[in-house]
């Protein structure tokens, strides 16, 4: 079995962030679970065979938007520039478009609404 790795994020909004990420890049939900009061307890969106999962920070946790950092996830996926027009439709911040690397992707980056960073490649070669 192939190690994965599963992002966990945290958000303020978590239901809007699921639903900007659905929107935004093709995500589909996985799991949605929500507290008595209406927060998202946690969720997972799947894009292909991968999961990433979020929440909204407990005390104890604080999203990007609050700490003034940020974290970055980097996907995957079969068509960059195809998910790229598909993002940049939505309305997605992007911060690059699709450019060739030096180490054999192309890659586009772009920003959520809380500020963490996504970085979508396709493997070009190895």
């Amino acid at each position: 079995m192939a190690p994965e790795i599963s992002p966990y994020l945290y958000y303020e909004d978590g239901a809007a962030a699921m639903d900007w990420l659905i929107q935004a890049f093709g995500f589909e939900e996985d799991m949605r679970m929500t507290s008595d009061d209406g927060r998202l307890d946690h969720g997972q969106l799947k894009l292909g065979d991968q999961i990433v999962m979020l929440g909204e920070p407990g005390s104890q946790y604080q999203s990007p938007k609050k700490r003034g950092a940020t974290a970055g996830v980097h996907v995957y996926v079969d068509d960059v520039d195809a998910h790229f027009e598909h993002a940049k439709a939505a309305g997605v911040t992007i911060q690059m478009e699709p450019t060739d690397q030096e180490y054999g992707d192309r890659r586009y980056d772009a920003k959520d609404p809380e500020g963490h960073d996504w970085f979508f490649a396709q493997r070009l070669s190895y």
